[in-house]
């Protein structure tokens, strides 16, 4: 349990490759039923706190940034251009794939225009126009400001949910219940049973091990996060489980695994510590992180910030 709250906030931070915008429309259409996870990020909020465009820089993973830069490719600026970008992962036909959805002021007929004078050319897929991106991804605009991208068998798929032939997540009602209660977040993510079940045994270590936590690993049910940068930093983590008992049992962990890493804490990991609560109620597990700015730099800056993003 070494790693307890840094792994939890780490869930969130590595995931960003997950601000106040609802995911878009024809976004959540082509977001196929079987999910494992989304994150959502909000660009315009990590432009407007220091400390989150810092998160970003530590911990923005390498197939993000080469995102990034094939959008620069085509024309558009992720920093200027893109409102919000979503990571899809879901189930199709026995295998994980893997969609992104950037949102924003960019115009599709501009980046068209900017497409064809690199002669690149489309393969169709009923109605829609799949183009090549760089970096082996393909791309296709749902409308004229939201832009779908990732491997053509992931995109078919997606299409296939937002077009009525195959489910999409409406059918989901898990899911679905996950997105409602986060999506006005800044950075905000949801997992199904098997995702959050991972992200448990992953955070809790040698802890996972446990014969409580065997017992109730069955009953996790779905999990979701938020972070948030107004007026210091703020992670709420939500899980949830099948009954009050497994939520209990869950909590009593979590906050004993706190507890023995405070007693051999020091400078930033003590302060993150003391910052975080775990608690139940009825059925959902609820663990929240707050602190102000400057601590928070500070933990990034710190030996072991850095030992626990690698």
């Amino acid at each position: 349990m070494k790693r307890l709250f840094f792994a939890l906030l780490l869930v969130a931070a590595i995931s960003l490759p997950a601000f106040s915008v609802n995911l878009a429309t024809s976004a959540r259409a082509a977001i196929p039923a079987d999910v494992q996870q989304i994150i959502c990020v909000d660009y315009r909020a990590l432009k407007n706190s220091p400390t989150a465009l810092a998160l970003k820089a530590r911990v923005l993973p390498d197939n993000i940034k080469e995102f990034e830069q094939s959008l620069r490719n085509i024309g558009i600026d992720p920093d200027n251009d893109v409102e919000q970008l979503s990571f899809t992962s879901f189930r199709s036909k026995g295998q994980v794939q893997v969609i992104g959805v950037a949102q924003g002021q960019f115009s599709m007929k501009k980046v068209l225009l900017k497409i064809k004078a690199k002669k690149m050319k489309a393969a169709k897929y009923r109605l829609a126009d799949i183009y090549p991106m760089s970096g082996g991804q393909d791309m296709v605009f749902l409308d004229d400001f939201t832009l779908l991208f990732g491997q053509k068998k992931a995109l078919q798929a997606a299409l296939d949910a937002r077009d009525g032939e195959a489910s999409s997540v409406a059918s989901n009602a898990i899911i679905s219940e996950q997105i409602n209660a986060v999506q006005d977040g800044a950075v905000w993510s949801v997992l199904d049973k098997n995702g959050t079940q991972n992200m448990l045994r992953s955070t809790l270590g040698d802890a996972a091990n446990l014969a409580d936590y065997e017992m109730i690993k069955p009953r996790l049910m779905a999990s979701r996060y938020t972070m948030d940068f107004n007026n210091g930093v703020k992670f709420n983590l939500d899980v949830i489980t099948a009954d009050a008992m497994t939520a209990a049992t869950l909590s009593s962990l979590l906050k004993a695994g706190v507890m023995f890493r405070k007693t051999g804490a020091t400078g930033p990991e003590k302060v993150a510590l003391d910052s975080v609560t775990v608690d139940n109620d009825s059925t959902t597990l609820k663990l929240h992180f707050r602190t102000d700015e400057q601590r928070f730099q500070a933990l990034l800056q710190s030996d072991l910030f850095a030992s626990v993003s690698k």
